[in-house]
Order: structure tokens, then C-alpha cells, then sequence
């Protein structure tokens, strides 16, 4: 009996295990061609849309560069369908006529369906971001990033106002205007050298306000409301409620802390630059600290995106920026490019450049970087610019990635 239970499962039962091990290997099998299938595309997608959004920021600096229009657009929305097939079966092994052992046979399959919405980005809420200067806002984001305050000036400033003598005197970020622009660049070569010695503070200014309120003035439920949004002090002999509350004033460059002021200080600070348009930062280098012995007090001011390209356009052709020395009172600086973002151009392909571009029968390519990547931080924060001031792209309902198996 034991020998014929034996003969009983090796004969009948193999057959149904067999088949049940080439089932759960299609299962498995599935399983793991669905997130390696998954993974890839999404990968592509991204590395896709990214080269894409590359391309067109360098093609649109050499249209501009060239007087001719921008143009752009966007990739709202990729809807993919991911279909994933798998099979199994067997076949007789190559035994002869020694045995009929069967061996399985495995396979799979995966393809996609992407669907990718493109729309031209236009219209008048565009062409505002586009030809609005940038706010003082996202100068204050990208220092927060640890960038090069030069490399970031020399990007977004069209010009730095200065008081000297009791005048204010305006220096342009633009090679044509002369002994403007090499001031200008040994300004921000000044705060550039003030970083590197980590003594540069750029932050909004903190001070406390105060204000007296009559007690007849105020009911119970309003003093409640008060103390959600003030400190409030009771003063019996005038019978007054004193208000004070924290402020954040407008942004200010410094070579020292504002927090080492006193409030009156700070107030008096912030009254003066308060008036400053939004895309207009404050500098006050002082006497005293460090950096100190070239001293700065006035605002630069932002230019749109738009002059942004305009600006890097300008430097293939017409207006080609040139080497300017720091000022002799500003210390040893780490950087000091030529060109703010240099690009290639050639009427012949570029090889080996990324990105690379034609336009109007040139090719137009980001400069290779030889030691501190300049360049790729260069084009990095153009992005990040473009990224922050120009794009607002509609949203539609449409499921973002759907994986049908």
C-alpha cells in the first residue's frame, strides 16, 4: 500500500501541482513587470518634459537675443494607459524517448498609451507675469538656497540706485552702458565677497509697533479679539489699552545683523525703504563691519523675465558682456565669470552640449563649465525663475496616469 500511494502521487498529482506553480509564477510574474513598467515610464515622462521646458528656454533667449518673439508651451496633463500581458504554458523537454517530463514555458509583455495634453501658453494673465518685474519675494526664497548673491543680482537686476553725495545715481546691468556696468558688477562683487565671509544678511525687517486705545473704547468681546492679535498692557492712570505686535517690514542687503539695532532703529529702517516699489531691494552697507570698507546704501531693482532674456539673448550677438575687476577695497573673490550664463552658438551642430537647440538656422547650446559649475547654476535658476514667475498652467480633470491589467 505504500509503494502504490506513492506511484498515486507521483503520477496523478504532479500534473495539478505543476500547473499551480506556473499559475502563481504568471502572478508573480505580473506583479513584477506592473511597478518596473510603472517606474520606467514615469521616469521617461519626467526626464521627457524636463528636456523639453531646457530646450524652450533656450531657444526663446536666442529669439529674443535676435528681436523676434517668444514662444511658449506647456504639458498640462499625461494620461497613459499601461496594458501588462502575461502567458505560461509547456512543452515536451529534449529527452527523447527517455521520459515525457514537460518544461514551462514563462513570457510577458508591456506596452503604453500616453496621451499628453500641450497647450501654447498665452493670453493677457501670462504676458503680466512675463513683462512684470520679478518682486523682492523670490530674491528672498533663492538666498534661502544658498545662491550665489552675484550670480543671482547679475540675473535678475537691471540696475542698482546708489546715493552718493546727497544724489541718487543709477548704474545699469547692461555691457553697453559703459562705466554703469562695471559698477554695477563691482557692487555685486562687493556683496558677493561679504558672503563668502558669511556676513551677509538678507531679511526682511522685524520690529514691534505700538499703539494706545481709550479702555472706554473697547468691549468685552473686542478685547478678546485684541488679545488673539496684540499684547495688550493696562495703563490705570491714563486709562488706556497699549498695543504692540511684531512687524515684518520690507527686505534689506546687510553687511551687519538688523536684529542688533534698536526698534527705533529698525522703524526708521523700514520707513525709508517702505516706500520702495515691490521690485526694488534695499542694500545698506555700513562702515565698521565687515565689508564695510566699501560702502553701499540704495536698492536695486528687478527686471522682468522677459528683460531677464532679453539680457542673455543680448550677450550672443549685439551686446556681448565683457571682464570687469573688483572694486580695489573688495577682498579676493571665489567667482568672477565673464558672462552671467555663457551660451554657444554655431551654424554647425554642437556635439556633446545638453541642452542644444536650433533656431532660424543656428545652434544654440549651454557652455560646458571647467571647475565651479557657473553655467549649470546659471540655467538652473533660470528655470527656477521661469518656474516661479511665468507659469500657471491650467489643470484639467483627467487621471494623471491610469494603469489598466
Amino acid at each position: 500500500m505504500k509503494s502504490l500511494f506513492r506511484f498515486r502521487l507521483s503520477g496523478y498529482c504532479r500534473p495539478l501541482l505543476g500547473n499551480g506553480l506556473m499559475l502563481l509564477f504568471s502572478f508573480a510574474l505580473a506583479g513584477c513587470l506592473s511597478p518596473i513598467g510603472l517606474e520606467q515610464a514615469v521616469q521617461g515622462y519626467n526626464e521627457v518634459t524636463t528636456e523639453i521646458l531646457s530646450k524652450q528656454l533656450l531657444a526663446n533667449i536666442a529669439r529674443v537675443g535676435r528681436r523676434l518673439p517668444p514662444h511658449f508651451t506647456g504639458v498640462t496633463s499625461i494620461a497613459a494607459t499601461f496594458n501588462f500581458t502575461v502567458n505560461a504554458g509547456a512543452t515536451p523537454a529534449l529527452t527523447g524517448n527517455a521520459g515525457s517530463l514537460l518544461m514551462p514555458i514563462f513570457g510577458g509583455s508591456m506596452s503604453d498609451n500616453p496621451t499628453f495634453s500641450i497647450i501654447p501658453i498665452e493670453g493677457a494673465d501670462f504676458s503680466k507675469r512675463l513683462l512684470n518685474p520679478m518682486e523682492e519675494g523670490k530674491l528672498t526664497l533663492l538666498l534661502r538656497q544658498y545662491t550665489d548673491i552675484d550670480l543671482l543680482l547679475r540675473l535678475m537686476a537691471g540696475e542698482v540706485r546708489i546715493e552718493q553725495e546727497g544724489q541718487e545715481v543709477s548704474y545699469r546691468n547692461r555691457p553697453s552702458h559703459g562705466e554703469g556696468y562695471r559698477l554695477f558688477r563691482r557692487i555685486v562683487l562687493h556683496l558677493s565677497s561679504i558672503q563668502d565671509r558669511n556676513h551677509l544678511y538678507v531679511e526682511p525687517l522685524t520690529f514691534e509697533q505700538s499703539w494706545t486705545l481709550p479702555v472706554d473704547r473697547v468691549t468685552a468681546e473686542g478685547f478678546q479679539a485684541l488679545e488673539k492679535e496684540y499684547a495688550v498692557q493696562y495703563d490705570s492712570r491714563q486709562k488706556v489699552f497699549q498695543l504692540s505686535k511684531q512687524v515684518e517690514g520690507r527686505l534689506l542687503i546687510t553687511n551687519y545683523d538688523p536684529d542688533s539695532l534698536t526698534n527705533e532703529e529698525r522703524v526708521r529702517l523700514n520707513d525709508i525703504i517702505e516706500h520702495n516699489a515691490p521690485n526694488e531691494v534695499a542694500v545698506d552697507i555700513r562702515p565698521g563691519y565687515p565689508g564695510g570698507e566699501y560702502p553701499i546704501s540704495g536698492e536695486f531693482r528687478l527686471r522682468s523675465f522677459f528683460n531677464v532674456l532679453g539680457f542673455l539673448g543680448r550677450d550672443l550677438e549685439d551686446e556681448r558682456e565683457y571682464d570687469v575687476k573688483p572694486d580695489p577695497r573688495t577682498p579676493p573673490v571665489r567667482e568672477n565669470p565673464v558672462h552671467t550664463m555663457e551660451l554657444m552658438s554655431s551654424t554647425l551642430p554642437i556635439l556633446g552640449a545638453d541642452p542644444s537647440v536650433h533656431v532660424n538656422g543656428r545652434f544654440y547650446a549651454l557652455k560646458g563649465d571647467k571647475g565651479y559649475p557657473w553655467n549649470r547654476a546659471a540655467f538652473l535658476l533660470l528655470t527656477t525663475l521661469y518656474q516661479m514667475t511665468v507659469v500657471d498652467l491650467p489643470r484639467f480633470n483627467t487621471p494623471a496616469i491610469t494603469i489598466a491589467k
